[in-house]
């Protein structure tokens, strides 16, 4: 059995991730002090009543989350095997939050203050992180497939590739491994019949994918993944989250997400694409 320990920042979504865990048929622990990690982990693996458990680990400890990384340790000691969730999403995605439900940031009266001071506290935890999910622009919906697609991975032991096309004037795609920026493609937004279809549409799809450049980049870019896939597998990664992005995320990188995911899908690997700027313009 693995302990998946929830940690990341103030108002990221971990209750509603613990929540949708719970509905996933998992033993779910909120607010777990740090130091009884060990002990948590101890009683689950000696139950005969429990296969899948998780535990939210977070700031709301005070004075005890200091001791969330000598936990750790204790666990890799005790050969308890874990892995870290880190749920985190943009500051003024956090502070907007924050405002509707009128609720005090645990660790500074100021929302920005405690944002900043819990930012800093947990850069260590993060970079330990074996997954990241930023929750800025999921819905409940969209966080229980995230959390599906994770939980799946670990379960078949298979790397599972999760494509998402996105446009860089909304920001980048914080979770992402790696980025494709694809924005010296043919723009079908200066095509008056193609403005306003996306790169699903049959007639943008085309106008992206036949141009030579297009090609020429899909064919490096698969060589490159291919090479790239087995060799992360070895270093005991489950799942490659690829950014693919142009500048509205409405047209080229629906459409390159969208065709690298048919290419990978008849190479046999296991892959998923989303899409999540389309819906923006």
């Amino acid at each position: 059995m693995e302990i998946l320990v929830i940690t990341g920042m103030s108002g990221a979504g971990k209750s509603k991730a613990l929540n949708q865990l719970e509905d996933l048929g998992y033993f779910a622990m909120d607010n777990l002090p740090p130091q009884l990690l060990p002990k948590f982990a101890e009683i689950a693996l000696a139950s005969n009543y429990v296969d899948k458990v998780c535990a939210v680990i977070d700031v709301r400890s005070g004075m005890f989350f200091q001791d969330f990384s000598e936990s750790l340790k204790e666990m890799k000691k005790l050969n308890f095997s874990y892995k870290i969730l880190f749920l985190d999403a943009d500051e003024d995605v956090i502070i907007n939050r924050y405002k509707e439900l009128r609720r005090p940031h645990p660790l500074s009266k100021s929302i920005v203050s405690g944002y900043q001071k819990e930012k800093e506290l947990l850069k260590n935890i993060k970079d330990r992180a074996d997954y990241i999910i930023d929750t800025s622009d999921l819905e409940d919906k969209q966080l229980r497939e995230k959390l599906i697609e994770i939980l799946g991975m670990e379960n078949d032991g298979v790397m599972k590739v999760s494509l998402c096309s996105f446009g860089f004037k909304n920001g980048i795609l914080l979770d992402a491994d790696m980025v494709f920026d694809v924005r010296f493609l043919p723009n079908p937004y200066y095509i008056e019949e193609l403005k306003h279809l996306n790169g699903e549409n049959e007639k943008t799809r085309d106008y992206v994918l036949n141009k030579e450049v297009t090609q020429k980049f899909l064919s490096k870019a698969t060589d490159m993944l291919e090479f790239l896939i087995p060799n992360y597998v070895k270093e005991g990664k489950s799942i490659l989250v690829i950014g693919i992005g142009c500048t509205g995320g409405f047209h080229r990188s629906v459409a390159i997400a969208n065709e690298l995911y048919n290419i990978l899908k008849a190479k046999g690997y296991k892959v998923s694409v989303s899409h999540r700027d389309v819906n923006r313009n």
